[in-house]
């Protein structure tokens, strides 16, 4: 595939945090919370370049999907699953791949019936720009053909589901909002969008973020309170929290203070809630981190081995433990990594 303004754009995305160097953001306030790093493995590294990693776990497996492909933006880029009963040995699973399409930043979600597994991704082109796609699975093994959702230019990054409507939510940025395209423009929009089954997608909110806001995750905290990390690559290219109360339109904004990349939410079962993202702590250069979040903050808490080339988390919690995958290139190219954290 050849490179395009819209394949330009998207090495912003993936890699303009690496060319960063900040000192360690300070904390809002002072975090009790301690991690150890229980275990840590290089899962895969067959591929050229692996990378952009997500986790669940469905009907008593876990599923970690990433992209691989010859270079970090360049050419076609395929979603590979691993699949492990408990984290100790990893499986090769399925592929899923439509030919003239660079596949990125795979995301998985379980259905609220439980019995089906949804993948969510974006499917790049030189020439027909980009568009945000679908897929589903009963077994994890056999994919229904990827369709396609919302419109050209979007790039619904990850979705989650709300445990009190169980409806889909999900934020799309997009790069051209008024031209659209093929060249960047100097502001891109960012809105919610939520679906009763994952197909149909209908606009929630227009979250007023300047600075070129990009990849973000929502979660849905037990109290029911939105909550939103936001990527931007525009302004001071540091991130933004977001919360918000049903039905999720208004939004309230926070600075991070620190850029972000790739970022991830989880709230653990005693009510902390552990972000991931690239970022920038004690060691110089970037690196994958874990924090502790709250609605106005993030406060460092547990680098894990990484460095260049790195991070995108997928997390889920079992068994007393917070299950982390990551890609990296500390050890050479880029490569998938699979981590057990004890949070105490």
């Amino acid at each position: 595939m050849h490179r395009s303004l819209l394949t330009t754009a998207a090495v912003f995305l993936s890699v303009s945090l690496l060319q960063a160097q900040v000192p360690a953001p300070k904390a809002e306030a002072q975090s009790d919370s301690k991690a150890e790093l229980v275990s840590v493995e290089k899962i895969w590294d067959k591929a050229p370049h692996s990378a952009f990693t997500d986790l669940t776990r469905f009907k008593n497996l876990f599923y970690c999907c990433f992209r691989e492909g010859d270079a970090s933006t360049k050419g076609d880029g395929t979603i590979r699953m691993l699949v492990s009963a408990t984290g100790k040995t990893w499986v090769e699973h399925v592929t899923v791949s439509e030919p003239g399409l660079d596949l990125r930043d795979p995301k998985l979600i379980v259905t609220p019936d439980e019995k089906r597994l949804y993948l969510l991704c974006e499917g790049v082109s030189a020439t027909l720009g980009r568009q945000p796609r679908y897929a589903t699975s009963m077994d994890g093994k056999v994919w229904t053909p990827l369709q396609k959702l919302l419109s050209k230019g979007d790039w619904l990054w990850r979705a989650t589901i709300n445990p009190e409507d169980k409806r889909f939510y999900g934020a799309s940025f997009n790069i051209h909002p008024s031209s659209g395209g093929p060249a960047p423009e100097k502001e891109w929009s960012l809105k919610t969008y939520a679906s009763t089954d994952g197909s149909v997608w209908q606009l929630s909110s227009i979250m007023k973020v300047e600075g070129q806001p990009g990849e973000t995750t929502i979660r849905f905290l037990k109290n029911g309170t939105a909550l939103a990390l936001v990527s931007r690559q525009g302004g001071d290219r540091k991130g933004m929290i977001g919360t918000a109360k049903a039905p999720y339109r208004d939004w309230t904004w926070a600075p991070t203070g620190i850029p972000i990349g790739g970022p991830n939410i989880i709230e653990l079962p005693d009510g902390k809630v552990i972000a991931g993202s690239r970022g920038f702590g004690k060691t110089p250069g970037p690196h994958m981190v874990l924090y502790t979040m709250t609605s106005t903050g993030l406060t460092p808490l547990l680098e894990l081995p990484s460095a260049g080339d790195c991070s995108y988390p997928g997390l889920y919690f079992d068994d007393g433990l917070l299950h982390v995958t990551y890609y990296s290139s500390h050890e050479g190219k880029s490569a998938i990594y699979y981590a057990r954290v004890k949070v105490k």
